[in-house]
């Protein structure tokens, strides 16, 4: 197949022409560039709107392999980042340009179940893809996307807006697509005669096999697994936080530490997290105790949970938590800010304790 084969293959029919016009699509793939009109897309979104836009990439064997993600996988985070960059905003993802770098190994089947991964997430989230790029790779892929979105003007949801007295809540666990992403190595360690990164991720024997060493229940080991290869997005949280009064937003995509501490320098003050309000799956408690692995560093430092971190008003915490619970969203309050200092600081059974500005290294020895 030719570029244009290949491109044809990958993305036709995927999503309905008429559809894609109610997302502002005048212009798609097939052209030089796509032509959008956001004013034209059914977003929900009040007029006057602004345009938020977020790009992310993935690199191979730096973000992900092929022992711990399948194609499907990758296509569907590599969107997945981006959407979740634009619900921090408090706004609505609309539009997708895709670029791929494929190396020789993978032939046009694989790429078109990445793209299978990448148009799950775009239709889960309403998202029309409308272009992109492709080119060759000596030895890795590498998928970079850029997501377009809308939020009312003068509304988005930043970083610095955090107040003193503030109450800081996240609308998520926080930690299991890290210790997914653990279980899924240990299993490729374990795997007799292969060597680290030729096995195809297979998520149904990695659960069977964490299962099998580690005690977990099926369900348990398998939303662990889940976590990583499948994080969700909180666009509606992002909206419900947007009419509840929000002050601050981020995304917990390189860790709840290394947000908190973006929040803290943005806004000029402190957060201060209490441990014992921090949300812990049972499934993250029960894999920890059996890997011996302290599950506050994954909760900490973990990252790609995608849940939101942020402060609001504390007599407004309340409210949200029973607006978020009545549609199903988790939302826990897990500190405060202090107008003296900065930084972010984590209150345990003996003490405070200030917390290093640092995610998790997902491939580090």
């Amino acid at each position: 197949m030719d570029e244009f084969a290949r491109i044809q293959h990958w993305t036709a029919g995927r999503q309905p022409e008429e559809w894609l016009r109610r997302r502002g699509v005048v212009i798609g793939i097939g052209d030089d560039a796509a032509a959008i009109d956001p004013a034209a897309a059914a977003d929900g979104v009040a007029e006057p709107k602004r345009l938020l836009l977020a790009v992310d990439t993935m690199v191979e064997t730096v973000h992900f392999k092929r022992s711990t993600m399948r194609d499907e996988d990758v296509g569907y985070k590599a969107l997945a980042a981006n959407v979740s960059d634009i619900a921090a905003m408090g706004g609505v993802p609309l539009h997708a340009l895709v670029s791929v770098s494929v190396p020789p190994s993978y032939k046009p089947e694989r790429m078109r179940r990445l793209y299978d991964g990448l148009y799950e997430c775009a239709e889960r989230y309403g998202v029309a893809v409308a272009g992109g790029d492709t080119t060759s790779s000596p030895e890795h892929l590498v998928v970079a996307v850029t997501v377009t979105g809308t939020v009312e003007a003068g509304r988005e949801l930043r970083r610095s807006g955090a107040k003193p007295g503030d109450a800081v809540f996240v609308t998520g666990a926080v930690g299991m697509s890290a210790a997914g992403l653990h279980a899924l190595l240990a299993q490729e360690g374990r795997a007799a005669g292969t060597e680290a990164g030729e096995a195809e991720c297979d998520p149904a024997a990695a659960a069977a096999a964490i299962v099998r060493s580690c005690g977990l229940d099926p369900a348990q080991a398998a939303a662990l697994l889940l976590a990583h290869r499948r994080p969700g997005p909180s666009v509606r949280a992002g909206r419900l936080l947007l009419e509840l009064g929000c002050h601050s937003l981020n995304d917990v995509s390189d860790g709840l530490a290394s947000e908190a501490w973006e929040i803290a320098e943005a806004s000029g003050l402190r957060l201060v997290l209490e441990e014992r309000r921090l949300p812990k799956s049972g499934s993250l408690a029960a894999y920890a105790a059996a890997a011996g692995v302290d599950p506050l560093d994954w909760m900490l430092f973990g990252g790609e949970d995608y849940a939101l971190l942020g402060t609001m008003e504390l007599s407004a915490a309340e409210a949200a938590r029973s607006a978020f619970h009545a549609e199903g969203i988790p939302f826990f309050v897990i500190g405060h800010t202090e107008a003296a200092g900065t930084g972010v600081e984590l209150i345990r059974a003996n003490g405070r304790t200030k917390l290093k500005k640092q995610g998790y290294n997902h491939f580090s020895s």
